[in-house]
């Protein structure tokens, strides 16, 4: 589980995203990605104790019926689909970006068609087949981008490459408050996270959950804030963007060539790996909406193998997302993605927040001594991280390229509202 988690949170948030945080923040963007981990903290923590104690496939979803209400299952479940479908359009816009090394004059979006294929053949094999791709995909992102660690730091120690922290207007270029603002693309690459309580309803025991919720958050902070480290130290913050990855232009300023190519292949599958994990994961939450009345029972069905294949198929919408974005805004369209999708990710997390400060006031205090996680500081880590949260949110107002996520959050939730009313009403 703690493979999937780690599988799903490493794609372009980390390899192609982090090159946008940096151009915002600098040097900086090192604390963006700290304040990333400590809110993803709050959310993995308060998750992790929830799960350990409902083992769940509709994860948050579930939870928030319980401890919250049914609207507030309800928008999670629908505004998490959202967020991850739209997630497969920024995954495949960033696979057909990376293409461009090999093939520099193949249409983008002849790639996203490819690769948009192959991800949904995957998708619907048996989850046994699923989970042995992902978990060795998973691997290969974790022991590239520990290597590319040791290797940075060792450029750095040795003096090869001369420290980037202090050029081009020092550690923070762009102002003290910058990197709050590079925080939500830091967010985004912790998006992914809820994994383990997704599949923790296939868990074999409460103890699983908790060791991989531990493992999955550790692995995760340490890859991030160590990467960035090393990004912003031997690359100047200056050469930063999303048009390459910057693990990439790292490789080619060490004089690496070779290795520079084959970081674009692990970019590559971390892409494509990101992409396939959201897939799986949406075409869950809108088979558990189905399951709980809140979407068309033909959402609901399996084949022999056991794959959800009618909501995996509507749940492949994030591709046609990812066509519309790559030919009306090929530019900016990884920027725009991660902005429309990152308000859905965070209502979830809003969600599993709030829904945790009202699992401690209501589970049985002899039970919780006996789960195998307790998120330290109970509720108010959970108040902690969810006022935390909305400051990271609201700064998106100010970058540009994320204002989408504030502008679009209030009209979805909005739509969600009204939806969840005619549900109920049509149910009746």
């Amino acid at each position: 589980m703690a493979m999937l988690a780690v599988g799903g949170s490493i794609g372009t948030g980390l390899l192609l995203g982090s090159g946008a945080a940096i151009k915002i923040a600098g040097p900086a963007v090192v604390l963006s990605y700290v304040i990333g981990a400590a809110i993803a903290f709050t959310v993995t923590m308060a998750l992790g104790e929830m799960a350990s104690a409902h083992p769940a496939a509709g994860s948050f979803g579930v939870y928030a019926e319980l401890y919250l209400n049914d609207w507030a299952g309800f928008v999670a479940r629908y505004g998490y689909w959202f967020a991850v479908v739209i997630a497969v359009g920024g995954e495949l816009v960033a696979a057909a970006t990376y293409m461009r090394v090999w093939f520099p004059h193949t249409a983008p979006l002849v790639w996203i068609a490819v690769f948009a294929i192959l991800l949904l053949l995957i998708n619907l094999r048996p989850v046994k087949d699923y989970g042995t791709f992902e978990y060795w995909f998973a691997m290969v992102k974790v022991i590239t981008i520990a290597a590319f660690i040791v290797v940075g730091a060792s450029l750095l120690l040795s003096r090869r490459v001369p420290a980037q922290y202090n050029v081009s207007g020092g550690f923070f270029p762009h102002g003290a408050s910058s990197p709050l603002l590079a925080a939500s693309f830091a967010l985004f690459s912790f998006l992914g996270l809820e994994f383990v309580a997704i599949a923790s309803g296939e868990a074999k025991s409460p103890a699983a959950v908790a060791r991989a919720t531990r493992i999955m958050f550790a692995l995760l902070s340490v890859l991030y804030i160590g990467a960035t480290g090393v990004l912003v130290g031997v690359m100047p913050w200056t050469q930063a963007g999303v048009a390459q990855s910057p693990f990439v232009t790292v490789f080619r300023i060490a004089g690496i060539p070779a290795a520079s190519l084959l970081m674009n292949i692990v970019v590559l599958t971390a892409a494509l790996s990101g992409a396939n994990a959201n897939i799986f994961a949406a075409g869950r939450m809108l088979f558990s909406l189905a399951r709980s009345g809140y979407a068309p029972a033909s959402l609901g069905k399996l084949t022999a193998a056991g794959s959800p294949h009618v909501a995996l198929s509507l749940s492949a919408f994030g591709i046609l997302v990812a066509v519309v974005t790559q030919t009306y805004a090929p530019e900016g369209a990884y920027l725009y993605i991660i902005g429309a999708s990152l308000f859905g990710g965070m209502l979830a997390w809003w969600i599993t927040l709030a829904a945790h400060i009202n699992f401690r006031r209501r589970f049985p205090a002899d039970q919780l001594a006996q789960l195998p996680l307790h998120a330290p500081g109970g509720p108010a880590l959970s108040i902690f991280g969810f006022i935390a949260l909305m400051a990271a949110v609201g700064s998106t107002w100010l970058v540009p390229e994320t204002r989408i996520t504030v502008v679009s959050g209030p009209f979805y939730l909005f739509m969600l509202t009204i939806g969840y009313f005619l549900i109920r009403r049509a149910k009746r």
